[in-house]
């Protein structure tokens, strides 16, 4: 008997001297995947914000005016400048927004500038340069569909959230706030929450690859369906808001007609109403709707192709030329008296 309870105890001293030697190689049992996931999230995570949208509400028995929260989303830090990146829908009417860093300190945001129908905003807090770490910033142009992706956000205010997944599909669209359509959208099954909105979806290098925007969910939360602006996007939008404080486009000179013409007329395009004089339009020629010799109207030009991309819509008019800046020289397709014409056109800065 003595013998058996000097064992035991000989065995227990063992298995004590062995459980710090079993547990630091159970530290190594890591896969190269959860350790890659592990590092992209330790590296980014520093640098993902909570936005907090705030609105004046008036009290109905006093009428006092007080600040209520109204919404809350995601961001990422763009520079040590200490700009912000966040979806428009997530600051939208906001009367003051507050961003919180991964240190819990918190600091009035400005609105730098907005671009609706590309749903980003960019903001503006003065916090110390050693609290601002920015994102190192990726491209989309060579995203594949199986690649690896990241997403880290604020879901339900469950601050500092990573989710995983892949790129599910490439090219998507979706509708802005503005009813713009966003194109080129990348489709991820990594899950996004409300709140996810204006966080970063990441690469497995953690490099900015896209902005997390929406979600197709008959219930509002996440089906394994989720878009992202693609960062070649934010990348080509965000300094023009920190320069200008919107998006800059250059324009042709024209005044369109109402989408809903095409339908009651018959055609596909965007109609010239009328070319503004000493513009790029007026200088190639294009006619807007006219009198006729009998007293009557008569359709003008409808654009129909910009650059062999077809154009059906205004949206699709806009679309095409924020590819490019002032001064670049385009071929655009006319439909007119029923023959496709083609003409060039120097685009020109918007006034």
């Amino acid at each position: 008997m003595a013998l058996l309870k000097t064992l035991h105890t000989s065995l227990i001293s063992v298995f004590l001297l062995l459980t710090p030697a079993i547990s630091a190689q159970a530290e190594t049992f890591a896969t190269d995947d959860e350790r890659n996931t592990m590092q992209v999230f330790n590296f980014a995570s520093p640098s993902v914000v909570y936005v907090t949208n705030e609105t004046l509400v008036r009290d109905r028995r006093t009428l006092r005016l007080h600040s209520v929260p109204k919404g809350a989303g995601s961001g990422f830090i763009w520079d040590t400048q200490g700009h912000i990146v966040t979806n428009f829908h997530v600051i939208e009417g906001a009367r003051q927004v507050t961003i919180t860093l991964q240190d819990r300190s918190e600091w009035p945001a400005e609105l730098v500038g907005s671009a609706p129908e590309k749903d980003l905003a960019v903001l503006k807090i003065d916090a110390p340069r050693e609290l601002l770490k920015p994102l190192v910033v990726g491209t989309s142009s060579n995203l594949a569909v199986g690649r690896k992706v990241l997403a880290i956000g604020n879901p339900f205010g469950l601050d500092t959230t990573l989710t995983t997944g892949v790129v599910s599909a490439l090219g998507r669209e979706i509708e802005a706030a503005n009813n713009r359509t966003i194109r080129n959208v990348i489709q991820t099954d990594a899950a996004i929450n409300p709140g996810n909105s204006g966080g970063p979806l990441l690469d497995s290098q953690a490099r900015l690859i896209g902005v997390n925007t929406a979600i197709y969910s008959p219930s509002g939360a996440s089906v394994g369906i989720g878009f992202a602006i693609p960062v070649d996007t934010v990348k080509k939008i965000v300094p023009e808001l920190i320069n200008h404080g919107r998006l800059v486009r250059p324009i042709i000179g024209i005044e369109s007609a109402p989408d809903q013409w095409s339908s009651r007329y018959g055609f596909e395009g965007v109609a010239v109403l009328r070319t503004a004089p000493g513009l790029p339009a007026e200088k190639a020629g294009l006619r807007g709707i006219h009198r006729t010799r009998g007293g009557g109207w008569e359709l003008g030009d409808v654009i129909v192709e910009i650059e062999q991309q077809p154009i059906r819509s205004y949206d699709d008019l806009l679309n095409a030329l924020e590819k490019h800046s002032a001064g670049d020289e385009i071929t655009i397709g006319i439909l007119r008296d029923g023959t496709i014409r083609y003409t060039s056109i120097r685009l020109a800065a918007p006034e």
